[in-house]
This record gives C-alpha cells, sequence and structure tokens, in this order.
C-alpha cells in the first residue's frame, strides 16, 4: 500500500515507522524542511513498546509533488487540522482513501467539509503515552489498541482492508461500525488526564493515585460519562471510573500530549478534550462544571505562556 502520513508528530512517527516496517510505501508530509531533509537521511526512529527500528520514509512538504496515494493519514493534533486537510488536499487522488486520527471531538467533520465523507475514515488511537524526542525519533510507553470505522458511506469493505493492514504492521486494530461510541469512550480517558495533568505536571499514573487531583480527573470522566448517556451514546462502558482506572494503569508513566504542549508554550488540544464535554452537554439542556472549570484552567494558563 502507498501511504501519506500528514504530521510527524510523535503518534504520526509512529504510524509511519511501523507501517513502513511491514512493507508499505511511506511518505511523511512536514512542514519544515529541515525536518524532512533529517528523515530522509536516517530514517525514522520508532522506540517503546513495539520495539525499537529506525524505518526509511520518503519526507515530502507542501512544495514537493507526490501522488498515487492509496491512503492518507492525517495524524496532526486537533488544533492542526485545518490547515492539515487544506494540505492534503493536492495529495489525493479519485481511489485515495482518508483517515484522520485525533483525540477529542469536531475533527473529523472539519475533514469531511475539506475533503469530502465519502471516502472517509475516523481512527481512534488508544494507549499509546506517545512523546517526541526529536524530529525523527518517537518513543511510545504502551501499545493498546486502533479503531477504525467509516465517518459516512465509505464501503465496509474498505475499512476491513485498512485494518488489516494496520494489523499486519503489529498494531491491535479494530474495525469499528460505531464511530460515535469509540470517540466517546476514548474521550472519557481523555478528559480524565489531559487537562488535569497538564494543570498539575503530573504524569497518568500520578494523577490517578493522587488525593487531591484524583477526585477531580474521576469526576471529569464520570461527568463525559453521563453527558455521553443523555445523549443518547450507546457507550460499551459500563463504569467509568474503573475504565480511566485501567487506562492510566497500562501507562502510569505517560505524559499526555496536552501536558507536553502547555510545558512548550504550544496551543492544546483543550477545546477538543475537556471543552467538548460543556458544548455537547449544552445541547442536551444541561452544564459540564467540572470539564469547564478544568478547561478554563487550562487556557488561562496558554494565555500565560502566550500560546492563546
Amino acid at each position: 500500500m502507498n501511504i501519506l502520513v500528514v504530521g510527524c508528530g510523535a503518534m504520526g512517527a509512529i504510524f509511519a515507522g511501523l507501517l513502513a516496517k511491514s512493507g508499505n510505501t511511506v511518505s511523511v508530509l512536514v512542514r519544515n524542511a529541515q525536518n524532512a531533509a533529517l528523515i530522509n537521511q536516517q530514517g525514522l526512529r520508532v522506540e517503546g513498546a513495539s520495539g525499537d527500528t529506525t524505518q526509511a520514509v520518503h519526507a515530502i512538504t507542501t512544495s514537493d509533488a507526490a501522488d498515487g496515494f492509496d491512503l492518507v493519514i492525517l495524524a496532526v493534533k486537533a488544533t492542526q487540522i485545518d490547515a492539515a486537510a487544506k494540505d492534503a488536499r493536492r495529495y489525493v487522488g479519485d481511489r485515495t482513501r482518508i483517515l484522520t486520527i485525533q483525540n477529542g471531538l469536531g475533527s473529523a467533520e472539519i475533514v469531511a467539509g475539506i475533503l469530502g465523507h465519502q471516502r472517509l475514515m475516523v481512527g481512534i488511537a488508544g494507549g499509546f503515552g506517545a512523546e517526541l524526542k526529536s524530529a525523527r525519533h518517537t518513543f511510545h510507553n504502551n501499545m493498546q489498541v486502533v479503531r477504525i470505522g467509516a465517518y459516512a458511506d465509505l464501503p465496509w469493505r474498505d475499512v476491513e482492508e485498512v485494518v488489516a493492514g494496520w494489523q499486519q504492521a503489529g498494531f491491535k486494530t479494530e474495525a469499528s461500525a460505531k464511530i460515535e461510541v469509540m470517540l466517546w469512550e476514548k474521550l472519557i480517558c481523555n478528559v480524565a488526564y489531559s487537562a488535569p495533568c497538564a494543570i498539575s505536571g503530573m504524569t497518568t499514573g500520578q494523577v490517578m493515585d493522587d488525593p487531591d487531583i484524583g477526585p477531580i480527573s474521576r469526576a471529569a470522566a464520570q461527568e463525559a460519562w453521563d453527558i455521553a448517556i443523555a445523549s443518547g451514546i450507546e457507550l460499551t462502558v459500563l463504569d467509568p471510573i474503573a475504565h480511566v482506572r485501567a487506562f492510566a494503569g497500562g501507562m502510569p508513566a505517560s505524559r499526555p500530549s496536552l501536558l507536553q504542549d502547555v510545558e512548550q508554550g504550544r496551543a492544546s488540544e483543550i477545546d477538543f478534550i475537556n471543552g467538548a464535554i460543556p458544548r455537547e452537554a449544552f445541547n442536551i439542556g444541561k452544564q459540564a462544571p467540572v470539564n469547564a472549570n478544568l478547561t478554563a484552567l487550562v487556557r488561562a494558563i496558554e494565555r500565560r505562556k502566550g500560546s492563546r
């Protein structure tokens, strides 16, 4: 399969490296020409739960021409998804399928508006705990599951074909017919740790066990679960507290990407993660004060650091 990964951050590099290792032809689209040259010269190193491998991939920038891609994977953060989808437009052919993988809610709708919904798949990557060590080196604490489903009209056989390719690359991957459910079940984990870790500076395991921050983390998860149920989402998760404790217990040393962004003074995905809960609550005439307050605190930190 000829694959283009848009974005070569902590998660995008994992996808690109392991998909290349399994025999796919992989290119990565990056915005920095120096980073592209480094990747082309030295390859991508993926280290952590999947092992330690360096793979040759073809790095391109938005000024480079390329075509013939069977699959375009949008692996940027939700804050960058609009620009990424527009960058990817020139690389999408008549038979290209698109897979977008972000945290939180709202990214898929942005991609569908730019690239169309007929060829679009949505993915959820759960429990990786990834961190970028350099432009060509990524590390991940764990490697739990990738779920992929059609956004709207894509035939099921296309989803199954893409899932099979990910499975061959060593990812535990499942096809899902209910993308709303998988998005919310990942979001419940995200809200429990993204903002609490960003505010406290703690890892997921530290937040889970902390006597002060732990109860706030669990309250955020419970509130998200309550809003999902009230919104008619048919969750398979029956105990949100056990759900988020199992998530953190699998990678207690993980530093969520939102914490990394806040520390580096970058704009975070807070509006797509904790901030999504009060928006969804408003749509059904309810409130979500725990997640609203966590979102406000992160926004205040971002303003102080100049990233908002």
